[in-house]
């Protein structure tokens, strides 16, 4: 058995290293290192795959979140509600724009944006909300776009870990996972289901005013040479990323099927487990289903109950088995976020997060070996 990685970049490299040399040499031998062909047609293919009108390249995911709130026209003291259970890209660039982030607990089942407290966060200074994809599963959008059209908020789909997923309406409609709100957003980091080899982002929205606005802003606010009509940043997806974007994502369905497949062996092994709490699809599953796509499965996360999660760790480290936390301690308890506003009992379900959580190797080179080398350790440790 190979060594077991968190996230392996390299064998999946090796599976697709003649077309992604191919690609990289074209634009070397191009030259056209900046908003060339490369990029126009990673936009163009992106754009069909998710079935939105506007795609916009950025040059990370964190510069795709700012951006999406800068052409939105919020204004400093503005309410933004999002999730307390997640990384920190998502409530700094509020805080950066001067913007108020409200902190909100999350559901226990799905670890997404918790509707009961998206309501009662609402105020008259509300003005838009950010769910947050978590490990690539879609909150529930229907109702958060509901909630939405009922107060007049935006909608801003942070959806770094969930590129792929589709969502179902209750009407049967499908959507891919950020597409549906006013504007949605995603990084390219390397380790994420569709990631580049370097930094990279991109912005959806099928609004075409608001489109023109973010293609300005993320060029220094130029719409033509030297014309800056609005302010503006420099955020841009560079040609050698694009290239490598545009081959993996004719892969990422496959890759995102991996994923769920070994999900799937990960549950058979462990579901049984009573100290253990296994990640299912939508509300309604309880399993992964075999025709399941609302989950594409960025972090295999199990919670473990009346158990060390910690000493886990540590275990399935000296047996040479990676893991991570996501996510060790809640936004609101970070130094830089801490409110007098937050009321703990109001965050019951992501601290009980913080501490039982923990994420398994998750990637397209996993072997059912593998799986069954890691779910043994998980088991050997708990029955201990």
């Amino acid at each position: 058995m190979n060594t077991i990685q968190m996230v392996d970049l390299k064998g999946q490299y090796l599976k697709i290293k003649e077309e992604v040399d191919n690609a990289v040499d074209e634009v070397f031998n191009s030259t056209a290192f900046i908003n060339g062909p490369k990029v126009i047609s990673f936009q163009k293919n992106l754009e069909s795959y998710l079935g939105v009108k506007h795609v916009i390249p950025c040059a990370n995911g964190t510069d795709a979140l700012q951006i999406a709130m800068m052409g939105l026209g919020l204004k400093p003291g503005d309410e933004v509600i999002t999730a307390d259970f997640t990384f920190a890209a998502t409530v700094e660039v509020i805080a950066l724009l001067g913007l108020t982030p409200v902190l909100v607990d999350v559901d226990p089942i799905n670890f997404n944006i918790d509707l009961e407290a998206i309501v009662k966060a609402i105020t008259p200074k509300t003005k838009a909300i950010v769910p947050v994809h978590l490990f690539g599963l879609c909150a529930n959008m229907e109702a958060i776009m509901e909630i939405a059209k009922n107060h007049k908020l935006y909608v801003i789909e942070d959806n770094a870990q969930a590129i792929g997923a589709n969502y179902k309406f209750s009407d049967g409609r499908i959507a891919k996972a950020g597409t549906i709100g006013d504007v949605g957003c995603t990084s390219f980091f390397p380790s994420k289901n569709l990631g580049c080899y370097g930094d990279g982002g991109a912005i959806f929205t099928n609004n075409d005013e608001l489109a023109y606005t973010l293609r300005g802003i993320v060029n220094h606010g130029m719409y033509e040479r030297y014309h800056h009509d609005v302010v503006g940043v420099n955020s841009r997806l560079d040609s050698v990323q694009a290239a490598i974007l545009d081959i993996k994502l004719k892969h990422l369905d496959d890759y995102n099927k991996s994923r769920r497949n070994s999900a799937r062996e990960y549950t058979k092994a462990l579901k049984h487990h009573p100290n253990l709490i296994v990640p299912s699809g939508k509300d309604e599953c309880e399993g992964i289903c075999d025709t399941c796509d609302c989950h594409v499965f960025h972090q295999y996360t199990l919670r473990i109950i009346d158990g060390d999660r910690n000493g886990l760790v540590k275990h399935l480290n000296e047996k040479g088995i990676p893991c991570g936390v996501y996510y060790p301690i809640p936004l609101h308890k970070q130094k830089a976020y801490t409110d007098d506003r937050y009321n703990e009992e109001d965050f019951r379900v992501t601290n009980q997060l913080c501490e039982e959580v923990i994420s398994l190797p998750m990637h397209t080179e996993l072997t059912n070996e593998m799986i069954t080398y890691i779910a043994d350790a998980v088991k050997e440790f708990l029955d201990n």
